[in-house]
């Protein structure tokens, strides 16, 4: 046995070839596609010896594959008809047929040879055996009457017709046999034929061109009694609403307007509400035609009531289609038909006593009170509406605030204050709410009742005590009151409270306050008071703009008036000692505590770097205003400078919310203070860099 040879050499070779690039080539190199060469047959045997190969050639393909590829067949006998021997074509398509006689193909061929030699008789012979082989092949039929139009012989034709009519063909072959009637005038045989298509094929189609053929023919009374005697003739199931309809258009072409709307209304009748659509939408389209406005309105409201009841039966919690129901029926104006309307759709409680199911629903309430009050006049419904409507809500699961301020404000309107304060009390006993807090303080105290709006508000407060809106609103009353003291007492309870839901907005409240009443000293202590809760950099931000500016400005400020006017002015004012305090004492104080706050974020709270930048920008801008209006130096404009921290970008790994790392990193943008320079053992060397690459790029430049 040979024992193979070791490969030596198993580096790959250094020009690598892919298959796609074998396949290429191959094709390249290709020949070109066999022809076969062409023969001249210069005499009869040479013409025979061809015929007799070709002709094995072809039986033997016949002999094998010919059983189940009638391609072959047809080969064979075209070939043979080229050769212009007719017989021998013949004898291919007899023996074909026999091998195949149901195949449609074959005979048509056969018989479109024997017309293309014009052999009349053969093909005649062929034709009527495939109709006779196959007589539910229409296009057989279509092709042998055809061919004896085609050669004048109508009777043979119609003929042909008579023996296809006898296998009950579809519509198209009658109308075939009608319209070649029709092309030479016999129009009573096309009536006979139409008389036997009705009784063949009973349906809407073949009426309705019945009717329209006596119509053509100028019998507008023959074409209705088509019309009628379908109606009477045909059964519950075959009649289907083309009938009506074509019906009907036939009696507005003669217009005929009352029979028209008489077939309308009775189809509109006989149907039932799901097939009726297409009748509706034409009786509606015939009404705008011909009929008046209150037809038309009437026929549109009753098409889409229909609608929205039937689609309210598979649905009947779909509460917008509610409220298009009930604006339906106030459009049409009928007073017991709206109240029907919301009486139906208020019936329609929602599943389950959870608010998200009641959200739509309780405004089916609110419209239906909305038009008892404002369109039906009814006081006494919409109030009864109003009670029914708050015996429905389950109280004790939630509320609608809404519900309970509308129908108090309804007992307003009708001069009843008993009524509507009973309506507040009643919801501020059952489900209090800050909405219904706020909508009862505002009715008395449109009212002018003081007292009423204080228990109201300690009402308020002792239900939610961490409601800052409602501290800051009942000190801002006692403010327009003109009782400071009792307002400093609110504001202080208020910011005692341990759990406020918003503490900014009460301290904010309390200093613009103190400021108001122009109390410095006061508005200082505040601050300071804040400061020794949160160290936040907005405050000293707002502490120096406060240390500042004047307080005539801040004023001006809090009133929304203009500014503009004290632009340049050394406003004076008293201090705690009644000494004049003019601008430059303020900006001394504004930069002492710019400086207090910059040392609070960068010793107490390192990581804030960004806040502490924000501090050195706004105290910059200060100082360059302050220097500006000849108040400030260059000396402290250059201090904060020198102060300002250097970006850097920087990288640090990214960190998911679960603490957890993913293996990436992230970019971020640092602050070094000068401060941290120092600090730092290489950020000197770093520092030299950043400015040796500062010095290129400038020379470059």
């Amino acid at each position: 046995m040979q024992r193979p040879v070791p490969v030596k050499n198993k580096q790959p070779a250094p020009t690598q070839i892919t298959a796609e690039q074998i396949l290429r080539e191959s094709k390249s190199l290709q020949a070109d596609e066999f022809q076969a060469p062409s023969v001249k047959i210069t005499d009869p045997q040479e013409l025979a010896e061809y015929r007799m190969g070709k002709r094995k050639e072809f039986e033997d393909n016949v002999r094998r594959v010919g059983r189940w590829n009638g391609s072959i067949w047809v080969k064979y006998a075209q070939w043979e008809e080229t050769q212009k021997d007719f017989r021998r074509a013949r004898s291919v398509w007899e023996r074909a047929l026999e091998t195949d006689p149901r195949n449609t193909s074959l005979w048509l061929k056969y018989a479109e040879m024997e017309m293309r030699h014009r052999f009349v008789n053969h093909a005649r012979n062929v034709w009527d055996r495939a109709v006779t082989m196959l007589p539910r092949i229409d296009q057989l039929w279509y092709k042998y009457i055809h061919m004896e139009e085609m050669l004048g012989n109508v009777a043979g034709a119609r003929q042909i017709f008579e023996r296809w009519m006898q296998w009950e063909p579809d519509h198209h072959g009658w109308m075939a046999y009608i319209k070649m009637e029709l092309r030479y005038g016999e129009v009573d045989r096309a009536r006979g034929i139409y008389e036997r298509y009705i009784r063949c094929i009973p349906s809407v189609k073949a009426w309705v061109r019945y009717a329209k053929f006596e119509l053509k023919n100028g019998n507008p009374g023959l074409a209705r009694r088509c019309y009628e005697r379908s109606l009477e003739e045909l059964s519950e199931d075959d009649i289907t609403d083309e009938l009506f309809l074509k019906f009907a258009e036939f009696e507005e072409m003669l217009d005929e307007t009352e029979r028209a709307r008489a077939i309308y209304k009775y189809a509109l009748e006989h149907f039932k509400e799901g097939d009726a659509s297409a009748i509706r939408q034409r009786y509606m389209a015939f009404e705008k035609q011909r009929g008046d406005r209150e037809g038309i309105e009437e026929a549109i409201y009753v098409k889409r009531r229909e609608e929205y009841e039937s689609k309210l039966k598979k649905d009947p919690l779909d509460y917008d289609l509610w409220f298009d129901l009930t604006r339906l029926e106030e459009e049409a104006g009928d007073l017991a038909k709206i109240r029907n309307a919301y009486e139906m759709a208020v019936a329609a409680l929602p599943p389950a006593e959870e608010k998200r199911y009641w959200e739509r629903y309780i405004y089916i309430w609110i419209k239906y009170a909305l038009f008892e009050e404002l369109i039906a006049k009814d006081m006494e419904r919409t109030r009864e509406v109003y009670r029914t409507c708050l015996k429905i809500i389950p109280h004790s699961a939630f509320t609608f605030a809404k519900i309970w301020i509308m129908a108090a404000q309804f007992e307003i309107r009708q001069h009843r204050l008993d009524a509507a304060r009973k309506i507040f009390g009643m919801s501020i006993g059952m489900c209090p709410k800050n909405k219904l807090f706020r909508s009862y303080i505002e009715m008395e105290l449109s009212l002018g009742n003081i007292d009423r709006c204080r228990v109201l508000y300690e009402k308020h407060l002792e239900f939610n005590p961490a409601s800052a809106a409602a501290w800051g609103q009942f000190a801002e009353l006692e403010t327009a009151l003109g009782e400071s003291e009792r307002a400093r007492a609110l504001y202080e309870i208020a910011i005692s409270q341990p759990e406020a839901d918003m503490p900014e907005a009460l301290w904010k409240a309390y200093i613009d306050f103190e400021i108001a009443e122009e109390d410095r000293r006061n508005a200082r202590a505040l601050y300071e008071r804040l400061l020794e809760k949160t160290q936040h950099v907005k405050v000293w931000l707002s502490y120096a703009k406060f240390e500042g500016t004047a307080l005539k400005i801040l004023i001006a400020e809090q009133e929304g008036e203009d500014t503009s006017k004290f632009a340049g002015q050394d406003v004076q004012e008293l201090d705690d000692s009644r000494n004049a305090v003019g601008q430059a004492d303020r900006v001394r104080k504004a930069r002492d505590i710019y400086s207090r706050g910059f040392r609070s974020l960068r010793e107490l709270q390192l990581d804030c770097k960004e806040e502490a930048v924000m501090l050195l920008e706004a105290w910059r801008k200060f100082e360059k205003e302050s220097l500006a209006s000849g108040f400030g130096s260059e000396e402290a404009v250059q201090a904060v400078e020198e102060k300002m921290p250097r970006r850097v970008k920087r990288k640090r790994p990214i960190v998911l919310e679960d603490g957890t790392e993913t293996g990436g990193m992230e970019e971020y943008y640092d602050y070094i203070f000068p401060d941290e320079a120092s600090a730092a053992p290489n950020m000197k060397i770093l520092e030299a860099a950043y400015k040796w690459k500062k010095q290129k790029m400038e020379s470059t430049d």
